[in-house]
């Protein structure tokens, strides 16, 4: 293949001038000379060895094989303009190593949305997942172990309040309800915080936002819960409960779901409101990697 038929500004002199229909009117808009353009003509002619264009009364008019090489042509240059913006991209998009923290399951933090978003607008960012309880995700991101994590708190005001060296997002608002097993719905119905502290409870790690909630609710009162057993797992948690070993908290949508389909009891009169947050240390918030991490869950949580 002759390289000439491959030469972009060959190609752009052609497509003008049959857009323009006139030598002169390409020259301009391309900011050659005529006599330049012209010879661009001629080495496209020479190399394809084809009539590109015929003079007519009012210019240059394309010939048949003219004609059938223009939309080709433009395709290239399209192309050629696009591979030159992706390299532009590239130069500027960030890359690196983006380490996050994940709580809870997966589609309660839309975790496969984000992740694909971040994938489509930052391909060259890596990342790595790594699941925890909510206090402990917290900790490795203080702790620099991490960049960015899922967590959970009353509120977001509080959570900045208590630990001003982050920045963070409300993904979402929701309730934790008392969950008891099958048959336990005269034991929890009616009762305040007070009736239900005197009932076994399961008992979570310190570093669960489990505790930290029943802490905010129990410790004013100076109520200690009995403990029938402690576990660190949701999963685990809903297994005990519909075992008959004691009552926990339990986010309001499975809550509802287990009551429905397998009968739990469900607390009347309690409930803590509670905030999914997605959450950085203030002093990386600028970093280019954790800046797309930001970008990509406004595509997701808007």
């Amino acid at each position: 293949m002759n390289p000439a038929l491959l030469d972009l500004h060959l190609l752009r002199a052609f497509v003008a001038v049959a857009r323009q229909g006139s030598v002169s009117r390409a020259a301009t808009q391309l900011h050659r000379t005529q006599p330049a353009l012209s010879l661009q003509l001629k080495k496209l002619a020479e190399a394809s060895g084809l009539e590109l264009f015929q003079r007519g009364a009012h210019g240059m008019v394309l010939s048949a094989d003219g004609a059938a090489l223009l939309q080709l042509a433009e395709r290239t240059l399209a192309a050629a303009d696009d591979f030159a913006r992706g390299v532009e991209r590239l130069h500027g998009s960030a890359r690196g190593l983006l380490r996050i923290g994940t709580i809870l399951d997966p589609s309660f933090l839309r975790l496969g949305d984000w992740l694909g978003a971040l994938v489509r607008s930052a391909p060259q960012i890596a990342t790595e997942l790594r699941h925890g309880i909510s206090g402990s995700v917290m900790a490795q991101l203080q702790q620099g172990q991490l960049d960015v994590c899922f967590y959970l708190s009353p509120s977001l005001a509080a959570t900045e309040a208590l630990q001003p060296a982050l920045a963070g997002r409300t993904l979402t608002r929701f309730d934790y309800r008392v969950v008891a097993p099958a048959g336990w719905g005269p034991q929890v119905a009616g009762r305040d915080w007070e009736a239900l502290a005197t009932l076994p409870w399961l008992e979570t790690p310190p570093e669960s936002a489990h505790h930290r909630l029943l802490q905010g609710v129990f410790g004013p009162r100076g109520l200690a819960p009995r403990r029938a057993a402690l576990v660190d797992q949701e999963a685990s948690m809903l297994d005990l409960i519909k075992s008959g070993v004691g009552l926990s908290l339990v986010r309001d949508a499975i809550a509802m779901r287990e009551s429905q389909q397998h009968g739990l009891a469900v607390a009347d009169q309690v409930r803590i409101g509670c905030e999914l947050q997605f959450v950085c240390l203030a002093g990386r918030r600028e970093d280019a990697v954790v800046q797309a991490a930001w970008r990509a869950l406004e595509q997701v949580w808007g």
